[in-house]
C-alpha cells in the first residue's frame, strides 16, 4: 500500500496526546525520507508541549482548516490511522475518514477496535501506537530509513505512553527499541523535560490550586478525584495541555489505587482516568459514560454538569470495590 501510493493521509484522535502526534508525525517523517509525499491531519489542536517536535507546524487542523484538511483526505491513496480504535474518536473529522475512498490501515493499541479499514493492527498489550509504529517501520525493513525526526517523535510517544518508562511496560522488548531510537540520535533527557516536565506558570498554579483546594479522597475506596470548572481554568489562563497530566497526580499517594479527573468544557465534561496495580478504570469509564481505554488508564465524556458527573461517580465508586481486592496498600492520608 505504501509503495503504491503517493499521498499519504496521516491521522489520529480528537484531543491528541503525546502517543497520537508521535505516531502521527513519526510515520510522517519515515514516509518523507522514502520519497512519498506525508500529511498529517488532526481533529483539532495538539496541545502546546509538544510544539518541540519536528514537523509540528505542518500539522494540518480540522477545526482551523476544514476545506484543506477535506481536500487532502479526497486526494490520498492511503489513510493511516494511529492511536484510536474507533471512526468516532476523530469527532467532527469523521466524515472525512468515511467518505475517503482509498484504502485505510489502522495502528492502534487500544482494545476491541471497529472493522473500519483495510488493515488492522492492534495490539493493546503494547505500551503505546508509537511502540507498534516502530515495530512495523522495524518489519518493513525501513529502520534503516528512520531519521532523527522520526525517531524523536515516536520515542516522545513512547515516553508520555509510559510515564517514561514506568506503567504500561510489559515487554523488556521495549528497553531495546530504546536503545535503537537512541541510536538514532534521540535526546531522551530533552524529551522527557519538554514533555512531561516543563509547564506554564499557569498550568504549574492550575494543578496546585487543584491538588490543593480541589481534590477529594475517598479513604475507604482508595479513590481521588478531582473537578475543575470551566470558570476555574480561565482564571489561570488555561490553554490546551495545561492539565496533561493532572490525573495521574493523586496516583503518587501512597494507597490511592484509582484517580479520576472532571474537566468542564463548552460541550461536555471530560473524564480522564487512572490506577496503579491493574484496577480497572476502564471498566468504570464505560459502565458510567459510555468510554474506555486500558486498564490503568481511560478516559469518556459526560453531556450534563459538572456537579451531575462527579455526583454520580461518588455514587457508583462503592460498587467497584469488589476490585480493589489485592490491588490496595496502607493509605497515607489524613484530613487537613
Amino acid at each position: 500500500m505504501i509503495d503504491s501510493a503517493s499521498s499519504i493521509v496521516l491521522t489520529c484522535h480528537v484531543r491528541p496526546d503525546g502517543d497520537a502526534i508521535g505516531s502521527t508525525l513519526g510515520w510522517k517523517h519515515l514516509l518523507d525520507s522514502i520519497g512519498k509525499s506525508a500529511t498529517v491531519v488532526v481533529p483539532d489542536n495538539a496541545p502546546r508541549s509538544l510544539a518541540f517536535l519536528p514537523g509540528f507546524d505542518s500539522l494540518a487542523v480540522y477545526t482551523r482548516h476544514e476545506e484543506y484538511c477535506s481536500r487532502l483526505f479526497k486526494e490520498a491513496d492511503l489513510v493511516i490511522c494511529c492511536d484510536f480504535n474507533q471512526p468516532s474518536r476523530l469527532d467532527k473529522m469523521r466524515v472525512l475518514l468515511d467518505e475517503a475512498t482509498c484504502p485505510k490501515v489502522l495502528v492502534d493499541h487500544h482494545v476491541f477496535p471497529d472493522e473500519f479499514a483495510d488493515i488492522t493492527f492492534s495490539f493493546p498489550d503494547m505500551s503505546s501506537t508509537c511502540e507498534l509504529a516502530f515495530r512495523l517501520i522495524a518489519d518493513l525493513g525501513l529502520y534503516s530509513q528512520m531519521n532523527l525526526d522520526s525517531a524523536t517523535c515516536i520515542l516522545t510517544g513512547m515516553v508520555t505512553d509510559t510515564k517514561n518508562f514506568t506503567v504500561n511496560c510489559k515487554s523488556p522488548d521495549i528497553y531495546e527499541i530504546l536503545q535503537r531510537l537512541i541510536d538514532k540520535g534521540c535526546d531522551k533527557n530533552r524529551i522527557v523535560r519538554l514533555s512531561l516536565v516543563e509547564k506554564s506558570f499557569g498550568a504549574l498554579k492550575l494543578e496546585a490550586y487543584a491538588i490543593s483546594n480541589k481534590m477529594e479522597i475517598f479513604p475507604e475506596l482508595h479513590a481521588a478525584v478531582i473537578c475543575l470548572s470551566k470558570k476555574e481554568c480561565e482564571d489561570f489562563h488555561y490553554e490546551k495541555g495545561d492539565t496533561e497530566g493532572l490525573v495521574n497526580r493523586p496516583t503518587e499517594i501512597r494507597g490511592i489505587t484509582c484517580s479520576f479527573f472532571l474537566r468542564e468544557d463548552s460541550d461536555c465534561v471530560k473524564v480522564s482516568a487512572r490506577s496503579v496495580l491493574d484496577f480497572p478504570v476502564n471498566t468504570i469509564c464505560s459502565d458510567l459514560f459510555g468510554g474506555g481505554g486500558h486498564v490503568m488508564a481511560a478516559g469518556a465524556e459526560f453531556h450534563g454538569s459538572l456537579q451531575e458527573c462527579r455526583d454520580m461517580l461518588v455514587k457508583a465508586l462503592p460498587d467497584y470495590a469488589r476490585f480493589l481486592k489485592g490491588k490496595t496498600e496502607k493509605l497515607d492520608y489524613f484530613e487537613i
